[in-house]
């Protein structure tokens, strides 16, 4: 059977046609998106390396387990609030979809305030505990405050576009992460080159360009998609639900708390790096920038995957979920192959762009991060499919229990680098040692919640 989809909204019906193709039209938006997001990641420390020097990188480096742990936590959230409104969407049940949508909205703004009073007071003391070197202090503690001070940005566009690509909409998000992105490389060249700002110029670059990406998101839903899928916000749909804000909040927060149990590890492994000196500090930066611009598109695989099975979950098909991930983990283990080879290759040449005439010890120990990581990208790779799997069919706790896994993996990366003789060595296999052990669990319980499904 053919696609069931409404051209001029965007919004597509999973539960039908060919599951490697329904997983590929629906991922390859959000491949472009996220590697586009990564590119104006990517220009940001590009400006902020060549412009501003190592200093200022490693300061914005040294704040990313940070970003990890309170952003990801946000996003894992929104994501997790659009699992009920593809289950319902799949489900064609419009009264369910309607009060999905909005009492997610107002967890959203509970959210906002909440993460952002607690963050931007507690950004000084939660770099100080990572043990961030004094050289580098001022200087995080400066572009944290401006990143959490845009959590309701944050909060805006994930939420927005989590509701979009629940309903099957993953080309108009990428439309306006796009234009977000584009927005985001040209004010970094405005506030840092040109204005003379430091890296305050680029955590406001990053604030301003997601806050137009989901401004954008939310004007596409309300003037196109509410309309071609009628749906009005009236009455009984435009009250606050205590039993649909709870199914929202069983799923949400705990995908929340996935994401911040993983970042736990990755705070610990950032407390290890700084232990070990700028150097290391600034080697890991650069080569973690490059490493996600080729990781992000197999989480963009895995959040296709989410919606996929949310909506042959509503619709009752475990038989199109199961033909999904063998088709989800062909597409996430060919990508890896042709990732490790173009990094086999183009590794010197990417840190050099990052860091221009840098030391050579810190030039080594980038290229050195990525040839190790781009052998176990499987992995990773593997991990999105069985996790956003578990996601997808509403078992967000036992996923928190994942992130148990990638905590102790980082966790014995940053022990392996200061305890013992591997130094660098470690921090360099503790991502990999995360995701083996998550993905293993993320496998088990996959099997046995299908088994129960049947």
């Amino acid at each position: 059977m053919e696609t069931t989809s409404k051209r001029k909204s965007g919004t597509t019906d999973l539960t039908v046609g060919k599951p490697l193709f329904q997983i590929l039209r629906f991922a390859l938006p959000l491949v472009l998106g996220t590697l586009f997001q990564q590119l104006y990641s990517f220009a940001d420390t590009v400006i902020v390396g060549r412009c501003l020097g190592t200093d200022a990188l490693g300061a914005v480096g040294t704040t990313y387990s940070l970003n990890f742990l309170i952003l990801g936590f946000v996003q894992g959230a929104c994501v997790g609030f659009g699992i009920p409104v593809a289950e319902t969407f799949g489900a064609k049940d419009k009264g369910g979809l309607r009060k999905y949508l909005f009492n997610g909205a107002l967890l959203c703004v509970v959210l906002s305030v909440v993460f952002t009073l607690f963050t931007t007071l507690m950004a000084g003391p939660l770099l100080q505990l990572i043990h961030t070197p004094e050289e580098l202090y001022a200087d995080a503690v400066l572009y944290i405050r401006i990143i959490f001070l845009g959590i309701p940005a944050t909060v805006l566009y994930n939420y927005a576009s989590s509701v979009l690509r629940a309903m099957g909409d993953s080309q108009h998000p990428f439309y306006f992460l796009l234009a977000a992105s584009v927005l985001n490389i040209g004010l970094d060249y405005l506030l840092i080159v040109s204005m003379g700002m430091g890296v305050d110029g680029a955590a406001l670059a990053t604030v301003l360009s997601q806050l137009l990406s989901g401004g954008l998101c939310t004007f596409w839903f309300f003037t196109r998609t509410a309309k071609q899928e009628e749906l009005t916000f009236r009455g009984q749909s435009s009250l606050l639900s205590a039993g649909h804000c709870k199914r929202l909040a069983y799923i949400g927060f705990p995908m929340g708390f996935e994401y911040s149990v993983s970042a736990i590890g990755a705070v610990i492994m950032q407390d290890a790096i700084n232990l070990l000196g700028s150097t290391a500090v600034a080697a890991q930066t650069a080569g973690e920038k490059i490493r996600q611009m080729f990781t992000l598109p197999m989480e963009s695989v895995g959040m296709a995957m989410a919606t996929y099975v949310g909506q042959n979950h509503g619709a009752h098909r475990t038989d199109r979920i199961q033909q999904g991930i063998k088709d989800g983990c062909t597409i996430q283990l060919t990508y890896c192959v042709a990732a490790w080879v173009v990094i086999f290759f183009v590794k010197p040449y990417a840190v050099g762009l990052v860091l221009g005439d840098a030391d050579p010890a810190v030039t080594a120990g980038a290229i050195q991060y990525l040839a190790i990581m781009s052998m176990l990208f499987c992995f990773h790779g593997l991990l999105m499919i069985f996790r956003n799997t578990l996601q997808g069919l509403g078992y967000s706790v036992q996923a928190i229990i994942s992130g148990v896994g990638e905590l102790i993996g980082r966790s014995l990366g940053g022990l392996l680098a200061v305890k013992t003789g591997l130094g660098y060595v470690g921090i360099c296999l503790s991502n990999p040692f995360a995701w083996g052990l998550a993905m293993l669990y993320c496998m088990f319980m996959v099997r046995r919640m299908l088994k129960r499904e049947d």
